[in-house]
């Protein structure tokens, strides 16, 4: 087989950046595909070549095997890289691939195809010798032989979809009364995401781990495993923390672990990088759960404790070239873990979170890697997944890497959507983690709807904020001023200055005044407490404080109208500045209209329409967090309508009334 000259990544994010890299590395050109919504994206950047493959929407960009395709045509690449996810298990795919003298690196079709189907893989792998989940898998699928099989399976029991995975056609069923439910909301979930309705029943297994054995295969008969990867920290399905190897796993266990998953790679031929998914029980048991025909998102833990580079392997056993290890060259040193940052709101039940990238500045710790498909810029579609980095710390021991992830994931500066970052820290933090006790139920069990909750800042953060604030405005009047000397920044011929800034995070207020007690020194009021802040450095993204006598680092940024990002250990918080809300709604015209510029409550309407309005005039009152604010006329004219109802409530940026402008027609 020739040698790969030219790969197209026929994917995007931080996998196609990471098989860039590799592939770079290896001195093989790469081509990037984009849609219409990543045109600018980090891959594409990344590089030698890029060819557009369509529209945002996946069906018509990433998921067309013909445009992909034409694309590799267009770009002269000999290769594909399917990554994962999109048409990574694809075997259409990969045959289509290979009818077009494209090397695709990845299993054989008929790999992919043998354990495309979890019923037809289960039957495969139980005549392979593999133990399986005690279920029912055969081709009657109402609900009565279901019904039936489930009352022999014995309950609980998992409804899944027998063509696909991910959480998505899968069901937790208790008792007989549920069933019927959960089949024919597993069957529409199953047909609408993967085009088969086809349904698989198994036993479930009771607070078990999820274990998955990394394999990989050669054509030259050689298959060996990678070690183990503990994948148990899971929300709905979906992993958000992995490490390797698992913190409970015996040595025994290990290699009866690593003998099922390559006999089960063996049985059906396989080619290239591998994952054979295991549930693990209380009493050391293991039974089959999947096999993923892909590089797995995952798999940087894996190289970190093999020092393997899994891209490089997939590359030459694509180029025919034999593995060149054996299983005793496969040697597990230390511990890694990976964290998943995900563009979603846990205080809005994980909601998938979209919008612009203000700054994005990954952690630089000792032991840790990022793998991200983000930039400062960007902006994060609603089109694609929601994962936009992988954070992996690895150490010595399990409990260095896992500090060395906590302190990455506190430094990691993340400003735009909200993310899980915070959530994550937590779940490192909690007790039963950090003592190698969680398993699938870890999330239900341990982290409660507190830990998901929005948390309010704190007394300190807003004191931090305010005197960014004030630093920064006093540093923009020290460079237009003339004769100002340093030591008089802060007085007047009155004695120190104050200022008072009121501020939005979410939909609370929070006021704070500061107080310069010298050019470095603060005082700050915020939620009935003093905080004394000293100012030790800064620079155009950041300051060094003390607060209370404790020295923080605190990355900012500043917004155009004064409204300030600030993290603080993991947590990016946005603090709207009231008085610029005013200018940007409750002072904007927008064509005559006045929007609201907070939620809030309307307790009084002062104007109807035909009043004539001078600039300033009052308008209403809203009332938010106890606190009544007015809303003022931007401009001189007449109200031509007022959509503000007393008792009513307004959302942020609501028009409350449309004015025409003195000088428009029909204004006086």
């Amino acid at each position: 087989m020739p040698k790969i000259k030219r790969i197209l990544v026929a994917n995007r994010g931080e996998i196609a950046c990471r098989i860039i890299r590799t592939a770079r590395a290896l001195g093989i050109d790469t081509v990037a595909v984009h849609s219409d919504a990543d045109e600018g994206a980090p891959h594409v950047r990344l590089a030698d070549d890029a060819a557009r493959i369509g529209p945002a929407p996946v069906r018509e960009s990433y998921l067309s095997i013909e445009r992909l395709l034409d694309a590799a045509r267009r770009t002269r690449a000999d290769a594909v890289h399917p990554g994962y996810g999109f048409l990574s298990e694809n075997a259409a795919f990969a045959r289509a691939c290979a009818e077009a003298g494209l090397t695709f690196i990845g299993p054989p079709a008929a790999a992919i195809e043998a354990m495309g189907n979890k019923a037809e893989a289960k039957r495969r792998m139980r005549q392979a010798g593999v133990p399986c989940v005690p279920g029912y898998d055969g081709p009657e699928q109402s609900d009565a032989a279901l019904a039936q099989a489930a009352d022999s399976i014995g309950y609980p029991i998992m409804v899944k979809a027998a063509a696909g995975g991910g959480g998505r056609g899968m069901r937790l069923v208790g008792s007989p009364e549920a069933l019927v439910p959960a089949l024919a909301l597993a069957r529409a979930e199953a047909d609408s995401a993967f085009g088969s309705a086809e349904l698989i029943l198994e036993k479930a297994i009771v607070r078990p781990r999820h274990v998955e054995i990394q394999v990989f295969a050669d054509a030259h008969g050689h298959v060996i495993h990678l070690g183990e990867r503990d994948c148990s920290v899971q929300r709905r399905h979906q992993k958000i923390i992995e490490e390797a190897p698992c913190p409970i796993l015996t040595e025994e266990v290990r290699r009866e672990m690593g003998r099922a998953a390559t006999l089960a790679a063996r049985s059906i031929g396989y080619l290239g990088a591998g994952t054979v998914e295991l549930l693990l029980d209380e009493s050391g048991s293991f039974y089959f759960l999947e096999m993923n025909t892909r590089l797995q998102v995952e798999h940087p833990v894996t190289e970190m404790v093999t020092g393997l580079d899994l891209v490089a392997l997939q590359i030459q056993v694509a180029e025919g070239r034999p593995l060149g290890i054996d299983q005793d060259d496969v040697v597990l040193e230390g511990h890694a873990i990976e964290a998943r940052v995900y563009a979603e709101d846990p205080a809005r039940g994980f909601l998938p979170a979209t919008g612009l990238v203000e700054r994005f500045t990954p952690p630089t710790t000792e032991g840790v890697r990022v793998d991200a498909g983000i930039q400062t810029g960007q902006e994060v579609s609603p089109h694609y997944d929601a994962m936009v980095a992988k954070i992996i710390a690895g150490g010595p021991t399990r409990e260095i890497a896992r500090r060395r992830l906590v302190a990455a994931l506190e430094r990691l500066v993340l400003f735009g959507p909200k993310t899980n970052q915070r959530f994550l820290i937590d779940c490192l933090d909690n007790p039963t983690f950090a003592e190698r006790g969680a398993t699938t139920a870890f999330l239900s069990e341990e982290m409660s709807e507190e830990a998901t909750r929005a948390r309010p800042p704190l007394a300190r953060e807003i004191a931090l904020a305010a005197v960014v604030r004030a630093v920064l405005e006093r540093e923009a009047s020290v460079a237009s001023a003339v004769l100002c000397g340093r030591p008089l920044l802060g007085w007047s011929t009155s004695g120190p200055l104050s200022s008072t800034f009121r501020f939005l995070v979410d939909d609370a207020r929070h006021d704070a005044r500061v107080t310069s007690a010298s050019p470095t020194r603060f005082l700050v009021r915020a939620q009935e407490s003093e905080i004394e802040v000293e100012l030790l450095d800064l620079t155009t993204d950041a300051v060094v404080v003390r607060a209370d006598g404790e020295r923080l680092h605190v990355p900012f940024l500043l917004e155009r109208g004064g409204h300030l990002w600030v993290a603080f250990h993991g947590r990016a918080v946005l603090f709207r500045d009231i008085q610029a809300l005013g200018r940007e709604h409750g002072s904007a015209t927008r064509g005559g209209q006045v929007v609201a510029p907070m939620h809030g409550v309307v307790r009084e309407v002062l104007v109807s329409p035909g009043d004539v309005v001078t600039r300033g005039s009052r308008l209403a009152v809203l009332e938010a967090m106890k606190m009544q604010h007015e809303i003022e006329a931007p401009v001189a004219g007449v109200v031509r309508e007022a959509r503000a109802v007393v008792g009513a409530q307004t959302a942020l940026g609501a028009v409350l009334f449309e004015i025409d402008q003195a000088g428009e027609p029909g204004a006086p």
